[in-house]
């Protein structure tokens, strides 16, 4: 499958632990310990319907945080910040 590398790696068996999470920009492997990510990472997901040129195809992608803050620098509107009082 395209992209193979930059997919997330789910380990075998009944509980699916969440073994390897790759940022599809740069390639750099992702902090994972028992099953949970221990770093920050953007996952996208884009289904692309009618009027697009990627009719009925769905993107699913991770960036680290430094990958993250390259993309958004780029924006020409850049991206609305507020302060989280509660984190989860």
């Amino acid at each position: 499958m395209k992209g193979e590398k930059g997919m997330r790696r789910y380990g075998d068996g009944q509980d699916r632990m969440l073994m390897k999470v790759v940022c599809n920009k740069c390639g750099r492997q992702l902090k994972v310990e028992n099953g949970y990510l221990k770093e920050f990472c953007f996952t996208g997901d884009a289904a692309f319907g009618y009027f697009s040129h990627k009719d009925g195809t769905v993107h699913h992608f991770d960036l680290c945080e430094d990958c993250y803050d390259d993309l958004t620098a780029q924006f020409a509107v850049p991206v609305e910040e507020v302060q989280e009082l509660e984190m989860l």
